[in-house]
């Protein structure tokens, strides 16, 4: 009899589902990583024009349309000075399937995944179906990823790390020095840097930086996406930067997986890079303002919560039953433990919501957070 691969039970349903799942239906959310913003309306232009004339009828080139590549290594030349060749990336579907693919062609069966811990929850799962062994470590106590922890990490049989910046669930931002330190692991120990930066653009304090800017070898890959930029998380597209003989191998797994992304998400996403941005920075100037409401918010409620300084989410620490006793008066919170086993004592706050119902979820929480002390 047929069994289940091991690959596969090593991995369980994601506990931000589970949060999800117990939640009443009236319940406010702060628990949903997405935009609450309309995709802007010049990429959905892109897509229906390209619709209209035919042009998504037919697969695409397996890397993506030229256009868009073309568009991508534009941008990555306009906000890093990087020069990367269009035949160095690959179209995906969300910034999910450009980590798969990283981890696919990197990592042998038994090889080592370092990555943050609390961090994103797809790192561990996509570890596990690469057939890898998990290493997560720790942050430091303003959840930024320290490159000496990294660095103390790797072994002989370390293949990756994952820096992920601005990140997923602290909100934390690494420093332009932490990133050069990252590409300098990357080159003196030939281990692979996998940076993850979706949420690249959304960087209240300071400004964001690639490891990829600092790197000496080929041993940076960049994971992108048009997914929190531009609201776009339905459309799954997103993407994945390397030298070349990486993306041959990471092309192998995408064109037999997948083989390319959606042609209209892929003229939608052609559009948003190359149209009118002041959409992302009306967006990202709101974050901002929730931000700082959701900071004071919680801590008038006694909570201590570094101030994210990216992304849009806040992880205070809470005391024991604070998570079950917010969920219970309706409001959706996400335990800290659901992004590892570091995360223990900390909630993930998303305030990708209306102003309105952050007001009234910090008044539940402020009432929840004196219940339980």
């Amino acid at each position: 009899m047929t069994e289940f691969a091991n690959r596969v039970e090593q991995v369980s349903i994601s506990g931000i589902r589970e949060v999800f799942e117990a939640a009443s239906e009236d319940a406010i959310n702060l628990g949903l990583g997405q935009p609450d913003f309309p995709t802007p309306a010049h990429a959905r232009r892109g897509a229906i024009e390209a619709i209209e004339s035919g042009r998504t009828d037919a697969y695409t080139s397996n890397k993506g349309t030229r256009s868009l590549r073309e568009a991508i290594s534009a941008k990555y030349d306009r906000d890093y000075g990087l020069e990367i060749d269009p035949e160095d990336v690959i179209a995906t579907s969300g910034g999910s399937e450009a980590l798969h693919l990283v981890l696919q062609a990197h990592v042998d069966p038994g090889e080592e995944v370092i990555f943050p811990d609390p961090g994103f929850v797809s790192y561990d799962a996509l570890t596990e179906i690469a057939d890898g062994t998990t290493k997560p470590v720790p942050l430091r106590e303003d959840l930024t990823l320290d490159p000496a922890t990294v660095e103390e990490a790797i072994t002989d049989d370390t293949a990756v790390f994952i820096v992920n910046s601005p990140a997923n669930p602290t909100g934390a931002v690494q420093s332009e020095a932490d990133m050069r330190e990252f590409a300098r692991i990357a080159d003196e120990h030939d281990v692979l840097c996998l940076s993850d930066e979706v949420y690249e653009h959304i960087v209240f304090e300071g400004a964001h930086h690639s490891p990829m800017e600092f790197a000496e070898t080929d041993n940076v890959v960049v994971v992108s996406a048009c997914s929190k930029t531009y609201s776009m998380t339905g459309w799954r597209l997103g993407w994945v930067a390397a030298s070349n003989r990486r993306i041959e191998r990471m092309l192998r797994v995408h064109q037999y997986g997948q083989a390319c992304a959606s042609a209209p998400a892929q003229y939608a996403a052609e559009a948003a890079l190359t149209g009118p941005q002041e959409p992302v920075e009306e967006m990202v100037e709101t974050f901002e303002r929730r931000r700082d409401l959701v900071v004071d918010g919680l801590e008038d409620a006694g909570l201590e919560v570094p101030t994210p300084a990216g992304a849009f989410y806040a992880m205070p620490k809470v005391p024991e039953g604070w998570c079950e006793e917010v969920l219970d008066r309706g409001v959706v919170v996400v335990p800290g433990d659901a992004f590892g086993e570091h995360g223990e004592g900390y909630a993930r706050l998303s305030y990708a919501t209306g102003t309105e119902d952050l007001k009234d979820a910090l008044e539940i929480i402020d009432d929840a957070t004196r219940a339980v002390r």
